[in-house]
């Protein structure tokens, strides 16, 4: 998913802060996995946090 609607995210969550936490925490342990399997990703972290969250609120 290329840039998720925000506004469609923060209707699962309280508030902003609950959601960057979120983000950030998953952006670690992405980011953490790809350097414990040596993978090179041209995709930041973060964007990829994003999109996982929004792909778990739209199940």
């Amino acid at each position: 998913m290329l840039n998720p609607n925000i506004g469609k995210l923060i209707k699962n969550y309280e508030n902003r802060y609950r959601l960057v936490l979120d983000v950030a925490h998953t952006a670690r342990d992405i980011s953490k996995a790809q350097e414990e399997n040596g993978e090179i990703s041209t995709l930041k972290p973060v964007s990829v946090a994003i999109d996982t969250l929004a792909n778990k609120t739209e199940d």
